[in-house]
């Protein structure tokens, strides 16, 4: 996106630099378009008035822990940083860098609060084509609205889906006077108590580690894909080469948020994919195509594996793809679980009275009861069961 001179205002945003101020005239190049726009746009009247989406369920969140990240920035261009909880049970990094393209259009965001006494984990991955503007939106209100969500705890996966639709709808919405046509993937782990959820839209993506094995746990929504395809087509619409595959010849993915001339193919429904996070479960990689063009998901697992610092080994994974000849903006997130921490050994015990003789709700792990008992209650972890790992936020 490049700006024409107006008066303006800088505010840092966690992971981009926004540009504030009353009217905003651009001068856009649609990447995928091939298309000069000039579009006037009302900062405060259009932002106002798209967050139609959440009433207060009664689950509170306990405030975030995480909600501006401590950015470092140095001369070669790379942005990165860390964080760790409060038991330090998890630990992550990122790395962003704006590699060869003329402007940068990747957010990520990172985000831990609780919601009624349960911990939760936000990591979320966002890559715009034709512009910014709807990856900048998803990473002000997405996992806002998620959070906010009646089910999130109840029934996490309804609750990602219907967001992940929802926040759509709005984005829409507040551009629906512009001549904009941008769009944005979105690759996105939400770590609720001791289950991780990974839903995607588009073709960034996300990769765990399981025992050393690289394991994605997302599907790139590509438009030669036989099932994305069958989808399209079935709504109306064709899928061309043009360079690669693309929708209608333009867009070449089959689902993200925005892109309203594509909408009625190109929809913000997520591919969910969710598993227990157990002893083998050691590493998380998300990232946009700017890496995974050139890294392959074993490639990725072993170099995050190289540095027991996440943000470190966020660095290096950029480092790697630009290396690699990506030409695509780079972004990724490392997380690491440390396991020793949510399960310290006998001898740690022995000279800590707090472990040693730890309250009911550290002892306890919970448990599915059968209809008609309560949702849930909790027994003490007996040494014949497998250990449960429940990683504190």
């Amino acid at each position: 996106m490049l700006c024409n001179s107006f008066s303006r205002s800088v505010n840092i945003w966690s992971g981009h630099i926004g540009w504030l101020t009353g009217v905003r005239q651009f001068s856009y190049i649609g990447r995928g378009l091939n298309a000069t726009r000039t579009v006037n746009y009302l900062w405060g009247h259009k932002f106002g008035s798209t967050r139609n989406m959440m009433v207060d369920s009664g689950a509170s969140a306990e405030g975030s822990m995480v909600d501006s990240l401590h950015e470092k920035h140095d001369d070669s261009g790379y942005i990165s940083g860390g964080w760790k909880s409060e038991d330090g049970t998890l630990t992550c990094g990122y790395s962003s860098f704006k590699g060869k393209r003329a402007s940068m259009e990747d957010y990520y965001d990172i985000k831990a609060s609780k919601i009624d006494g349960q911990p939760v984990c936000l990591f979320g991955i966002f890559d715009g084509h034709g512009g910014a503007r709807a990856a900048e939106f998803l990473k002000q209100h997405l996992f806002d609205n998620l959070l906010k969500h009646p089910e999130f705890i109840a029934n996490t996966k309804l609750a990602i889906s219907e967001t992940y639709q929802q926040t759509d709808r709005d984005f829409l919405e507040s551009e629906k006077e512009t001549f904009r046509d941008d769009g944005s993937t979105a690759s996105t782990a939400v770590l609720v108590r001791n289950h991780l959820y990974v839903a995607n839209v588009g073709d960034s993506r996300t990769v765990v580690s399981k025992a050393g094995k690289a394991i994605p746990l997302s599907e790139d929504h590509k438009p030669n894909r036989i099932d994305e395809r069958e989808r399209i087509e079935s709504a109306g619409g064709v899928v061309m080469w043009a360079g690669t595959w693309r929708v209608g010849g333009v867009l070449a993915m089959s689902r993200a948020f925005g892109n309203r001339m594509l909408k009625k193919f190109v929809v913000a429904e997520p591919d969910i994919q969710d598993l227990e996070v157990d002893q083998d479960l050691e590493l998380l990689v998300l990232a946009s195509d700017g890496l995974w063009d050139v890294v392959p998901n074993e490639d990725a697992v072993s170099i995050a594996q190289t540095d027991e610092n996440p943000e470190g080994a966020a660095r290096k994974l950029t480092e790697t793809a630009f290396s690699r000849g990506s030409a695509d903006n780079i972004t990724c997130i490392v997380v690491k679980i440390n396991h020793a921490k949510a399960n310290p050994k006998p001898e740690e015990t022995q000279h800590n009275p707090e472990v040693h003789n730890p309250q009911p709700n550290e002892a306890q792990q919970n448990i599915k009861l059968g209809p008609g008992e309560p949702e849930e209650k909790t027994r003490e972890t007996s040494k014949a069961e497998p250990e449960e790992t429940t990683v504190k936020c």
